[in-house]
């Protein structure tokens, strides 16, 4: 009988460090607060969908998919409310980690449409993305690609770089993030996540922004928690010259 309980507690043991998932889906909100004028609010919808289960082991639970090379298709949308305009946006894109292989290739497809009520107008934009990538050692991705835009007034295209890095750090596992946007429109950001254990994390990051020759530079601060091994929270603080962006998320995995 000892025996059997002892085979018992094993298993099931073995079954929490082996807890999978295949699909995920999130609601997020995000309330925009302005030095000037009145605030405004932005809803959200994700989803993602591996192609094969994504086993979480001894990894921290948000980097299991990353830390996996767990190829991936992935959707949004998100409508922005404001007083006189509101915006609606969808994306999606694809991640694939080459079976065999070092290589990482990505690419995204975006639309938006946003609505001036007070003047009774509307502008499109498209947006698109690719790249390519290399792992060079487990937990390092380095990539390259090309990102842009076509609207009802302007159009553009520019390269982009992107590094990410998950990697023990003493006792603890931590991200590094670098990301950076070339041309017309500039953009570079940076920011790190510290696992306190696999279920939560906090971070910082920091982004500046020049489009349209206005440059606007944002602190963040963020967190995120694994309620269960299938329910997350998460939660973040933006900080720019112009207005303050507060947001939360929910996401469920199964």
């Amino acid at each position: 009988m000892i025996k059997k309980v002892a085979l018992f507690s094993a298993l099931a043991a073995c079954m929490g460090t082996t807890y999978a998932y295949q699909a995920e889906v999130g609601v997020g909100f995000d309330y925009y607060d302005p030095d000037y004028g009145d605030s405004a609010q932005n809803y959200s919808i994700d989803g993602k969908y591996h192609f094969n289960p994504v086993e979480a082991k001894n990894n921290p639970l948000n980097e299991a998919a990353f830390l996996g090379r767990s190829s991936n298709i992935n959707g949004k949308y998100s409508y922005f409310d404001a007083d006189y305009y509101n915006v609606h946006e969808f994306n999606v894109g694809v991640e694939y980690f080459v079976p065999n292989s070092n290589f990482y290739v990505s690419a995204g497809l975006g639309h938006f449409i946003e609505k001036d009520e007070y003047w009774d107008e509307k502008y499109n934009e498209t947006t698109y993305q690719a790249e390519v990538g290399y792992l060079p050692i487990d937990g390092l991705l380095l990539a390259a690609g090309l990102a842009g835009y076509s609207g009802d007034y302007d159009d553009d295209i520019d390269p982009t770089l992107r590094a990410k890095y998950v990697t023990p750090v003493g006792n603890f596992d931590m991200n590094f993030e670098a990301k950076a946007h070339f041309g017309d429109d500039t953009y570079f950001g940076l920011g790190a996540d510290l696992y306190l254990n696999k279920t939560l994390s906090v971070g910082v990051a920091y982004q500046d922004t020049n489009r349209f020759d206005d440059t606007e530079d944002t602190f963040t601060l963020r967190a995120k928690k694994y309620v269960t091994p299938n329910l997350s929270v998460e939660g973040s603080a933006n900080f720019s010259e112009y207005f303050n962006v507060y947001g939360a998320r929910l996401a469920y995995f199964f």
